[in-house]
C-alpha cells in the first residue's frame, strides 16, 4: 500500500504544470535571494524545483563565455534552452539571471510556456551600498569595466508580470507577491 501511495504522489508531481520564473534585474538587486526562498517554499510543498543561477551556469555550461554582448546573449540562450526543457517536464524552474537585453527576455517568453518575468528593481545607490559580491566597489575602482547597470547597459522590462522593489519590500513581502501571482495563474496551490 505504501508503495502504491508513493507512486501516486510521484505521478501527481509529474502531472503538475511546469513554469519558469525569470528574475531579471541588476547585480545585487535580490534575484537569487528571492529564487532561493521561493525554492524552499515550493519544495516544501512537494514540487520539483530547480534554480538556474547565472553565476552557477557560467561555471559549467557557459565557462567558455565572457561578458561581451554576444557572450551574454549566448549564455542567456543556453539558460533559455535548459529552462524550457525543465519546465515542459513539470519542473518549477527559477532563473535569477541579470539578462540585461530585452530582446533575449522576449525570446525566452516566446519559447517557454508558463513564463513569468519578474523585474527585481532597486536604485543604484542602494545597490552600491549592498554590494554583496563587491562588484560595484571593483567597478568604481576601475577593476571591472563592464558591470551591468553601471558601465554596461541594462534594458528594463517593458511588461513584466511582476515588479519587485527590493528597497521597499521585505523578502517575505516580495515572496508573497510572487506566490499570490502564481496562485492567480493556477500554477501554485
Amino acid at each position: 500500500m505504501a508503495y502504491r501511495e508513493s507512486l501516486w504522489r510521484e505521478w501527481n508531481m509529474l502531472s503538475e504544470s511546469g513554469f519558469v520564473l525569470w528574475f531579471t534585474g541588476p547585480p545585487g538587486a535580490g534575484k537569487t535571494t528571492l529564487a532561493e526562498k521561493i525554492k524552499t517554499i515550493l519544495s516544501g510543498d512537494g514540487r520539483r524545483v530547480e534554480i538556474l543561477d547565472g553565476d552557477e551556469i557560467r561555471k559549467g555550461l557557459s565557462k567558455d563565455l565572457g561578458f561581451s554582448k554576444e557572450d551574454r546573449e549566448k549564455h542567456n540562450e543556453r539558460v533559455i534552452f535548459v529552462a524550457k526543457l525543465l519546465s515542459r517536464n513539470g519542473v518549477a524552474t527559477l532563473v535569477p539571471l541579470i539578462s540585461p537585453y530585452r530582446e533575449v527576455r522576449i525570446k525566452a517568453r516566446n519559447e517557454i510556456s508558463n513564463f513569468v518575468e519578474i523585474y527585481v528593481r532597486c536604485p543604484l545607490d542602494v545597490l552600491i551600498k549592498r554590494d554583496p559580491k563587491g562588484l560595484y566597489k571593483k567597478a568604481l575602482a576601475g577593476e571591472i569595466t563592464n558591470l551591468t547597470g553601471l558601465q554596461a547597459p541594462y534594458e528594463e522590462p517593458l511588461t513584466p508580470e511582476i515588479i519587485i522593489d527590493t528597497n521597499e519590500q521585505t523578502v517575505d513581502e516580495s515572496v508573497k507577491t510572487i506566490l499570490d501571482y502564481l496562485t492567480s495563474r493556477g500554477l501554485y496551490k
